[in-house]
């Protein structure tokens, strides 16, 4: 099935109906260790369906009003595009080797809706192909003295002759 934008349904996974509800638990603590804010009673009532029908993914458009929006400013919290500045779409590559993206993805990136880009970013994070998640990411976790080639001693620029 398709949007009215011509893009497929998204469906909002579980685990990111999870990570809203850990945000908004984090946001508001319960005052009583029982009582639990409006947004995740809200998001709450959506887990609870899913695991109920065992369903892993619910629809961004029927989801209750309350729920989306208490997801969606989950959602504005989150990195918006995986994007790493090293797209090969544009060398011709189907599938970027730095963000995981197809051609398409990258291309329709702003007029996705956020369900959409979610299940993106989903599939590119399981698929732990993409530079993003190795090159670049082992690259950030090392000194910056061994990344220039010196133990321990950062690399001063050559005096002036």
């Amino acid at each position: 099935m398709r949007r009215d934008d011509g893009f497929p349904m998204a469906g909002i996974h579980i685990t990111d109906i999870e990570s809203a509800i850990n945000w908004w638990r984090e946001r508001a603590p319960s005052p009583d260790g029982v009582t639990a804010c409006r947004e995740v009673r809200d998001l709450a009532e959506v887990y609870a369906l899913l695991v109920y029908y065992h369903e892993s993914e619910c629809d961004e458009d029927s989801m209750p009003a309350g729920a989306k929006d208490a997801w969606l400013a989950w959602y504005a919290s989150t990195p918006d595009a995986p994007c790493i500045a090293i797209c090969s779409t544009s060398q011709g590559d189907a599938l970027c080797k730095g963000c995981g993206r197809t051609e398409d993805e990258v291309r329709h990136w702003t007029a996705m809706s956020p369900g959409a880009k979610r299940a993106v970013w989903r599939r590119i994070t399981m698929e732990d192909s993409a530079w993003r998640f190795n090159r670049y990411a082992e690259r950030a976790l090392e000194p910056r003295a061994s990344r220039e080639g010196h133990e321990g001693d950062a690399v001063d620029p050559p005096a002036p002759a």
